[in-house]
Order: C-alpha cells, then structure tokens, then sequence
C-alpha cells in the first residue's frame, strides 16, 4: 500500500524544549499539494528573509523524509507530494538541527491530515492463459477480485488468453484457485500498473489499525 494526498493545505508547528542551560527551539510553516499519481515527492525551499537560516532548511527536509517512509495515515510509504517550506522561526542560540527536523516532521504530519489523505493499493496487469472451455468459470472468479477485464484473445490449442487489472491483494490465492478451476491448465503473469484508492471501508480499516508511534517530543 502506499498513501497519498487530494488536496492542498499548510501546516505549523513549534518544537521547543529546554532542558537546564541550552534549549532546542525551532518553528515551520509549510504547505503541501498534490503531484499526478506516479510524480514522487518534491521538496520546495520557499523561505525568504531568513526566518529559517539556509543551514537548518536541510534538518526540515530529514524531518519531512521521515513522515515519508512511514506514513501520516495508515503506516505507509507516502508519494506524490510536493513540500513547499514558506516561512518559521529560530533563535540565535536555542535553533538546532534537531528541532527543526522535529518541528519539520509534525508540521508536515499536521499538514496531511488536513489534506484529504487516502491509501493507494497497487493494481497489476495480468494476463491469463487457459483452456477455451474454462473461459466463463476465470471471467466470474476475476469479477470477484474487483477485476477490470481488458482483452481476450484466442490462443492455439483451444487456450485463450484474458488480460485484466486486479488489485494485487486479490490475488493471494490465485494460483491455487486458477488450477481448480481450469483443471491445472490454467497459468498467469502479472506486472504492476499502476496505483488506485482502495474501497472506503478498507481505507478506513487500514487507518483505524494505525497506532503512531508517540515520540517524547
């Protein structure tokens, strides 16, 4: 699985902590949107006047990396975001790396939530090769994996071929199903296609089994 967003919106936060002498503090503005499904991620330094200096705009980039790889929804890799860090602010002598890479990641958290976060699952090509005479019983199993059929052709031997996409977590008994039935003369091969959302109730199920990791800052 993977997650994504639909739509636009900012986030803020402030990490400050002090601890006896030197304190850690740093803020971040920043907003996210949209690429096309495929795109990747994009990180945009849109601050200007120095309200974050130029040497912590990489610890925001490492705190928002982190998000990445793990997840604001669900627990899984994001993608096709665009990051734009417009605006924060430091102190002369409590501004570390560490809070700007902590203040990072929670605004970037903050912001995904309030931008119409889904789950992606991966959808794969497949192509199936089976006797003529199983046709019907492969077409009605595919319609119960949410599969969408995109061809058929006739093969030599009385086989044919179906080509379909189907959401890969349909696929985990596949293999043994196809050769019941097709008599074991059924065989496929598949490749990824792409990424769709999955249906609302598995959305809201993969969310709701979520625990994020509370950190102490």
């Amino acid at each position: 699985f993977r997650e994504t967003i639909m739509a636009k919106a900012e986030g803020h936060a402030r990490h400050k902590k002090q601890t006896g002498g030197a304190g850690q503090f740093g803020e971040v503005y920043l907003r996210v949107e949209p690429l096309e499904r495929g795109a990747g991620f994009e990180f945009v330094d849109d601050v200007v006047g120095g309200a974050i200096p130029g040497q912590f705009i990489p610890a925001v980039e490492k705190g928002v990396r982190a998000v990445l790889s793990g997840g604001a929804i669900a627990g899984f890799e994001l993608q096709d975001v665009r990051v734009s860090v417009y605006d924060g602010k430091h102190h002369a002598v409590d501004s570390k790396e560490v809070a700007f890479v902590a203040a990072g990641k929670k605004a970037f958290i903050a912001a995904i939530r309030e931008a119409a976060p889904i789950v992606l699952e991966p959808i794969v090509r497949i192509a199936i090769s089976t006797p003529a005479a199983s046709i019907g019983d492969v077409t009605s199993d595919l319609a119960t994996r949410r599969a969408r059929i995109s061809g058929q052709d006739t093969l030599p031997g009385s086989r044919a071929e179906i080509q379909a996409l189907v959401p890969l977590a349909e696929l985990q008994d596949y293999l043994s199903r196809l050769k019941a039935i097709t008599g074991g003369e059924g065989t496929y091969t598949m490749d990824l296609s792409h990424y769709d959302p999955v249906p609302p109730r598995r959305q809201q199920e993969l969310m709701a089994a979520f625990k994020p990791q509370e950190e102490a800052d």
